[in-house]
């Protein structure tokens, strides 16, 4: 059955919407919806094989249906069966138009993969997808022999990009500054096995941000046959040949526990994700750890994780530059804890989808509390909240991390909650299952 990649329409609710608010401790059991960073690395890994992969369980939502759509414009074919997708490589060629939309995977990932193409490719985006950092990624390929043209805007090269592909790429060795994004190394070690000489990446510059995202990169290129020497500090070594990923499994989306796990913290109840693997490349894994630093008691079972929340929420004084994007739920988190907390190096957040320093802060500054935005980070001073109308931005996490503060703010509102389609389809129906407690029979 074909795949389709149509936009996902906006979840039937109205805008702005009501964020519920809980009558007491939320119990509950949630299923999560598979990784976005997984699915989006493993399509442009099958897509890069020499025959067919499944992946199992797979995200279907914004974000990974432009990854499939760049994909088939290129000359992949994706199929729909059962509970997985089935890739089928096909020769890359162009002329191609990508849409990566406000995706930071397919806007890092796909170019790398283009290069490769015969014919021009042109990627591009929504505007603000123009403001994201892309210069590294852009002067690494034409250092290792790429024919493109870039744009020049508020954050120097980027989209839209016009590519010149010849079927082939010389690779080799590239030093970037990946300080903006890790994706840009990802980017790179993806496609890299399919350079005539591979690729050998060196990062030179401040400390790569969301570094987890990796380990993921690197263990997928393993699953895939690839040959990658990590060993060395920010030096990463991919020898050329060919991929095949086979079948894969996609772990859920532990990032998009946050705010569920936020939850059963705000209401002082009990919240079960199932399915939270043993053993993960995942970033928001780090939530364990974090939640517990903020008052959490948290407990791993053979079939998923649960987290009772505190009577008291504990301001923390954490850095988060591996775990960024779980700052805006931790940041709605500090908002109602017991003292001020101190969210750091997250400067690299100004380049995501908003700037969400600036965003958080107004946005928690208007429901009450006291924000200072530091050139790293924030700190956040607890203080009433009093409900308004959370402004999004069009990014998934404020929204996300808003609906938490609605459970304890009455009469909040959030606009453009239709915006967690990005990586969370079915927010709202989540939300809505979550409050009215475990299923039937559940454990809790």
């Amino acid at each position: 059955m074909a795949m389709d990649t149509s936009t996902l329409p906006p979840p039937p609710v109205p805008d702005p919407w009501p964020a519920p608010t809980a009558s007491g401790p939320i119990q509950a059991v949630v299923g999560l919806p598979g990784s976005k960073s997984q699915t989006n690395r493993a399509l442009i890994l099958a897509a890069l094989g020499e025959r067919p992969s499944t992946l199992l369980r797979p995200l279907t939502s914004r974000d990974t249906l432009l990854m499939v759509q760049a994909l088939r414009a290129l000359g992949a074919t994706l199929d729909e069966r059962d509970q997985g997708w089935v890739v089928t490589p096909g020769e890359l060629h162009g002329p191609a138009r990508v849409d990566a939309g406000l995706a930071g995977t397919v806007m890092r990932f796909v170019p790398p993969v283009a290069v490769l193409a015969r014919g021009d490719v042109e990627v591009d985006g929504d505007p603000r997808a123009r403001d994201r950092p892309m210069r590294g990624l852009v002067e690494a390929l034409q250092s290792l022999g790429a024919d493109l043209e870039a744009t020049s805007g508020t954050a120097g090269l980027g989209l839209p990009l016009r590519l010149h592909g010849r079927g082939s790429l010389a690779g080799g060795p590239v030093t970037v500054d990946a300080s903006a994004s890790s994706q840009i190394v990802s980017g790179l070690l993806l496609a890299g096995a399919r350079y005539d000489a591979g690729v050998r990446v060196r990062h030179q510059g401040a400390p790569i941000p969301s570094a987890p995202h990796l380990a993921m990169t690197v263990a997928l290129l393993r699953q895939a046959g690839a040959q990658v020497d990590d060993t060395e500090t920010d030096v990463w070594d991919v020898r050329p040949g060919p991929l095949h990923l086979g079948e894969v499994v996609i772990e859920p989306d532990l990032s998009n526990a946050a705010p569920f796990l936020g939850a059963a913290m705000v209401t002082a109840g009990h919240v079960r994700i199932s399915g939270w693997p043993r053993v993960t490349t995942q970033p928001g894994d780090r939530l364990r750890d974090l939640l517990v630093a903020m008052g959490a008691r948290v407990e791993r079972h053979a079939d998923g994780l649960s987290v009772h929340g505190p009577g008291t929420i504990h301001g923390v004084d954490v850095d988060l530059h591996e775990v960024g994007e779980l700052t805006p739920v931790l940041a709605a988190l500090a908002a109602v804890a017991d003292r001020p907390s101190r969210l750091r190096g997250i400067g690299h957040l100004r380049g995501h989808e908003t700037d969400r320093l600036t965003a958080l802060a107004t946005e928690l500054s208007r429901l009450g509390a006291k924000v200072r935005v530091e050139p790293d980070g924030l700190t956040i001073v607890p203080r009433p909240l009093r409900p308004v109308l959370v402004r999004t931005y069009a990014d998934h996490r404020l929204a996300t991390a808003a609906a938490v503060l609605g459970l304890v703010v009455p009469g909040l509102q959030v606009q453009d909650v239709a915006t967690t389609a990005k990586t969370m389809p079915g927010f709202v129906e989540l939300w809505a299952q979550m409050l009215s407690g475990p299923p039937a029979g559940a454990p809790r």
